[in-house]
């Protein structure tokens, strides 16, 4: 609105000129929380796919492996023999197969090794056996790999530790042929070490299945030999089983003392 002075200038009042300049400015909604942006499904998946979740998992699938081997016992294969309905290639296979899962489940190979020897001979029992071994060392990697890698990475921080993850993960190949032909080495323990380490896959299951062959030989033969103790056969497989047993006993002694002295 113009108001005129005494010189006849007209002039704006402070309540129009303030009302002139005023621009409409417009305010921003408060933003919501993180929690609020997803729903409930978002939450819940995220949750489930965690790497501490899946970890959880493969605990629960070990332990409840472990209480099914406590439950129906596949050792009695060795005392009660192979059921009858079954023979053959079709044993062969299934055999494979319950001893690749067997050994996910914490069943001591040896055992395995003696019971195919029983039931299939010293040949299709080391054809037999070794494919249960691959197929166990896959099984056991893959859901190491899958559920476990993630979340036990972050905790290699110990020196021995981080000495072994890196030896796996730059000589996948040499490293698992040599834990596999050393007795000392239990397979459930280098079957999850190598899942966690950055090891292939290739290079994971040819390693097992080389350096598997002695030792599952060797019983192999213990357990088709078995029902005559004093056979040539039998006695050599002992001695295949008990030399490098021993050997690993003492090289162990050994390196224990060696770190000890560092």
């Amino acid at each position: 609105m113009l108001d005129a002075n005494r010189s006849g200038t007209a002039t704006a009042s402070p309540r129009a000129a303030a009302t002139e300049l005023a621009v409409p400015v417009a305010v921003p909604a408060p933003a919501a929380p993180p929690g609020a942006r997803e729903g409930f499904a978002a939450r819940c998946t995220r949750a489930l796919t965690s790497p501490y979740t899946r970890l959880s998992l493969l605990l629960a699938l070990l332990a409840g492996g472990a209480v099914c081997v406590l439950l129906f016992e596949p050792q009695r294969l060795l005392t009660q023999g192979w059921p009858p309905q079954l023979g053959g290639a079709a044993a062969a296979l299934v055999f494979a197969a319950a001893y690749g899962l067997c050994t996910v489940a914490f069943v001591p190979r040896p055992l395995l090794n003696l019971a195919a020897g029983a039931l299939f001979g010293s040949q299709l029992g080391l054809a037999t056996a070794l494919a249960g071994t691959v197929l166990g060392a896959g099984v056991a990697f893959g859901l190491g790999r899958v559920l476990g890698q993630e979340a036990l990475r972050p905790l290699l921080r110990g020196r021995w530790l981080r000495a072994a993850d890196g030896q796996l993960s730059r000589h996948g190949f040499r490293s698992m042929l040599a834990a596999r032909l050393f007795p000392g080495v239990p397979f459930c323990a280098a079957n999850y070490c190598a899942a966690v380490s950055r090891m292939r896959w290739l290079p994971f299951l040819l390693a097992t299945a080389l350096g598997s062959i002695p030792n599952t030989a060797a019983y192999a033969v213990a357990g088709a030999r078995a029902s005559t103790p004093t056979s040539p056969a039998f006695l050599i497989a002992m001695a295949c089983i008990a030399l490098p047993a021993f050997a690993g006993t003492v090289v162990a002694w050994r390196k224990r003392h060696q770190l000890r002295g560092r």
